[in-house]
């Protein structure tokens, strides 16, 4: 006799919501965090089958007194620590100025890295000065780290008669061919199959640079992301993936990209490549992982996925409101602390710095941002001066075809040139 069956129960749909909103606390009282140092350092050519633990765990090496612990401490001198230090401090100061010129409509549109500094500045000082950036729009501080003017960049986010991309682009989207910066795009993912492309062309041509590639949490969602896994991991391409969780995209946070599922680092083990989780707000950190992957593809030993842990303390940029979706105090209460307080107590720590010290730095910093500001501004800012129509044929074209040659002369013509 068959039993009675069962009525099937009513499916229900997931949809990933964030522990807090608006009015509640900041807190992460939940968050695992590893300690420092407790991760070990693998050898660099260890097959991806031994290192299935670093996408679950999480590479620390500043303790909380400022100490460098564990294996993965970079034997790094105090020049690069305080080279470090500057960078991220310059950039900061960057940001906060230029987001400054936004309020007063001195440019359209701006994006702060705040508290991410630490990621753009010690990858960009862990690579070689040749090998080829392909940034998200949160990396000016790969520029300032390769010591790239600032009035340069102040000219293309005022659109002025000195932006070297006349205008073309959006303002924070760069295109620094002399530091081997890629143009930005403003369509999220594409930065990461051209990454890997790139990368590609430098193992067939016997090169010896590598590629390197940054993209937020919630771009991992794009299907650029996966077709370059693919690319990446089939072709062992010589190239640094990144993914910078800073815990929200604009208005949804990371688990809508599947960050709840499962860490964005344990995406590497589906492609058969090495996964690392790292402290994104940890100098030492974020550079040591670098290095290990950086030398692991110099090697041809393929690709590596890296996922830099971190918080947006900012909002997403200047268009965006961030106190409409998360508490307005949890930056306060992020438990990685903040990037350059973190380096600056590891000098102090070391013996080599100073509260006085650093106050100058600070100083420094800003009347730097400020005289460039000036200048900037002295040339022009938004919609105080006008691109050269004429310029619309330029930079598409090796060579111009006849028919917009004949447009052109024809322009000039009218203009009276």
């Amino acid at each position: 006799m068959s039993k009675k069956a069962k009525a099937p129960q009513r499916l229900q749909l997931h949809v990933p919501e964030p522990k807090h909103r608006p009015g509640d606390a900041g807190n992460f009282d939940g968050l695992q965090i590893a300690t420092p140092g407790a991760m070990p350092r693998p050898a660099t050519d260890a097959p991806e089958a031994s290192l299935r633990e670093f996408p679950y765990g999480l590479i620390r090496v500043l303790d909380d007194s400022g100490k460098a612990v564990g294996e993965w401490t970079p034997a790094l001198k105090v020049d690069v620590l305080l080279k470090g230090l500057r960078a991220m401090a310059l950039t900061r100061a960057f940001d906060e100025r230029m987001q400054r010129a936004q309020r007063q409509g001195k440019t359209s549109f701006y994006v702060k890295s705040t508290g991410e500094e630490a990621v753009s500045v010690a990858q960009a000082m862990a690579l070689d000065p040749d090998d080829m950036l392909f940034p998200s729009y949160r990396q000016q501080g790969l520029l300032i780290a390769r010591d790239w003017s600032i009035l340069d960049m102040m000219c293309q986010l005022f659109s002025n008669s000195a932006d070297r991309l006349k205008g073309r682009q959006l303002p924070v989207m760069y295109s620094v061919r002399d530091k081997n910066f890629f143009s930005i795009s403003g369509n999220l993912g594409t930065q990461y199959p051209q990454a890997v492309g790139w990368a590609m062309a430098s193992a067939i041509q016997g090169d010896t640079r590598i590629a390197a590639s940054w993209i937020g949490d919630g771009t991992t969602a794009e299907a650029d992301f996966h077709h370059a896994l693919t690319f990446a991991a089939v072709y062992r391409a010589p190239v640094i993936l990144n993914v910078v969780n800073n815990q929200w995209a604009i208005s949804s946070f990371q688990g809508i990209a599947g960050g709840e599922c499962a860490t964005f680092a344990a995406r590497a083990i589906g492609y058969g490549i090495p996964g690392l989780r790292v402290d994104g707000n940890d100098f030492l950190a974020v550079y040591a992982a670098t290095q290990w992957a950086a030398e692991r593809a110099r090697h041809n030993h393929g690709p590596t996925l890296i996922e830099l842990y971190t918080y947006r303390a900012a909002a997403h940029s200047t268009s965006d409101d961030p106190s409409a979706y998360r508490p307005g105090d949890e930056a306060e209460h992020w438990p990685l602390g903040d990037p350059i307080a973190r380096l600056k107590q590891h000098l102090i720590a070391l013996g080599k710095w100073s509260d006085e010290q650093h106050k100058a730095l600070v100083a420094e910093v800003d009347a730097e941002v400020k005289k460039a500001l000036r200048e900037a501004e002295a040339i022009g800012t938004l919609g105080s001066t006008k691109a050269d129509p004429a310029t619309m044929f330029d930079d598409v074209f090796k060579e111009l075809p006849v028919h917009l040659q004949r447009q052109r002369d024809e322009l000039l013509g009218a203009m009276g040139a």
